[in-house]
């Protein structure tokens, strides 16, 4: 049993448990271990072609290379700005994200390129990881970018989960929903999962699922359009492809037990279960009885915050002190306000204004390091949170929740958690420490 732990030692352990989480999913050790599974496997082709797209791009496709060598012809490796470049064997691109831009689209078209090049006794090796969707944009025919572009952010900042915003963009794209893989003569698929739900790590959507099979329908995405009630703010020209789509006029993406995949193959190399164990190791090495929560982080930031809440002290109750309660997740901002914060943030001011228990300290932490347009890469908060905001002068929180202003709140208190590009991306991790 140690003894009672200060709130400053609980922040310290929180963000010791957070990195630990994010060491876990480091992209060169994933790959590395996937390929010393699939190792004869992938040596059995005379020859292969690249394609790495995501947040984990860079460190994947360095781990690849190394170990492939000189077995690689064609290659690119797109990854977001400032992200660094591939190995030098390579061709790189930085491209637009979470919005795609001109080289988003220059990196599609030129991985359909190197698909389509493959020899027909070689394989296209993509590896793929969380912001693939934004970094390979290849428009439907007859659609501009910025229309495409425009529709994202519309069903973005409605609030549509991960899973219904990919299910639009693979019907506004010439390279999702398994349009890459059918461009090759055969494809195997290394992946790092930032899909927590519906369907966990599910490949249909992961990157939008560009090598693998797509069960979702034109009429689908039309029907999410409709949902969220968007339709006067959706791109004309948008709309006009879905609803041609939906008519039979334009050809649906790939589908299941279509023979252009025949030779394709997938796998799943990191989630947040990796980042989920390696908080568990670390927590129960600093000396904490360690929860972690089964059911997905999911819904509304500020309204998911309490319920997480809620759930973990259940668990706490039932734990030796001091306590350890883990999950993790994908919550969804419906932008209203003007200011600037995350989906993180957001989670520990709801879960703040509900009042935390006495001495809790609660934590939320993408591990791609970029929590919405910020630096930060979350937040944490505990029962002193408010007083504290009050001693600082900054007026009522509940304005800066209304406003998606938690980073002025939070930046103002010293209680972001930033921790730079972690060249990784799998889930949020949320941390509950209890002394």
């Amino acid at each position: 049993m140690r003894p009672h732990l200060t709130s400053t030692r609980l922040r310290r352990d929180l963000q010791d448990i957070a990195r630990a989480a994010l060491a876990s999913v480091d992209p060169s050790r994933l790959v590395r271990d996937a390929l010393a599974a699939l190792g004869p496997r992938i040596r059995s082709f005379p020859s292969m072609t690249l394609v790495a797209a995501g947040k984990a791009a860079v460190p994947m496709s360095r781990a690849f290379v190394d170990l492939a060598g000189g077995a690689i012809g064609a290659g690119l490796v797109v990854a977001p700005e400032g992200a660094g470049a591939g190995p030098p064997a390579v061709e790189s691109i930085a491209a637009g994200h979470p919005m795609p831009n001109d080289a988003s689209v220059r990196a599609g078209r030129r991985a359909l390129d190197i698909a389509a090049a493959t020899a027909d006794d070689g394989v296209l090796v993509v590896l793929l990881s969380g912001g693939a969707s934004a970094l390979l944009a290849a428009p439907a025919a007859g659609l501009t970018l910025a229309a495409k572009a425009e529709a994202t952010r519309v069903v973005m900042h409605a609030g549509a989960a991960i899973h219904e915003l990919n299910c639009v963009r693979k019907h506004l794209s010439a390279i999702k929903g398994g349009r890459l893989a059918a461009a090759a003569p055969a494809s195997l698929t290394l992946a790092i999962s930032d899909v927590v739900a519906p369907q966990a790590d599910d490949p249909a959507v992961i990157g939008s699922g560009p090598t693998v099979a797509d069960p979702t329908t034109y009429r689908d995405a039309l029907d999410i359009v409709s949902r969220l009630d968007v339709a006067r703010r959706f791109p004309h020209e948008a709309r006009r492809v879905l609803e041609d789509g939906a008519r039979g006029a334009v050809e649906e993406t790939v589908k299941p037990g279509d023979r252009r995949l025949t030779h394709a193959s997938w796998h799943l190399v990191g989630s947040r279960r990796e980042a989920l164990d390696g908080a568990r190791r670390r927590a129960e090495h600093l000396g904490y009885a360690v929860a972690v929560l089964d059911d997905v982080v999911v819904g509304e930031a500020r309204e998911a915050g309490p319920r997480l809440v809620r759930d973990a002290m259940a668990r706490v109750a039932r734990l030796p002190r001091p306590a350890c309660v883990l999950a993790a997740g994908e919550t969804t901002v419906t932008v209203r306000g003007t200011g600037k914060g995350g989906r993180n943030q957001e989670l520990v001011l709801g879960a703040v204004l509900r009042e935390l228990p006495a001495g809790a300290v609660l934590g939320s932490v993408g591990t791609d390091g970029a929590d919405g347009p910020t630096d930060a890469a979350g937040a944490m908060g505990d029962d002193t949170t408010l007083s504290r905001a009050a001693a600082a002068g900054l007026g009522n929180p509940r304005y800066y929740l209304e406003n998606n202003d938690t980073y002025a709140f939070f930046n103002a208190l010293d209680d972001l958690i930033r921790t730079g590009p972690t060249g990784t991306n799998v889930c949020d991790l949320q941390v509950l420490l209890t002394p």
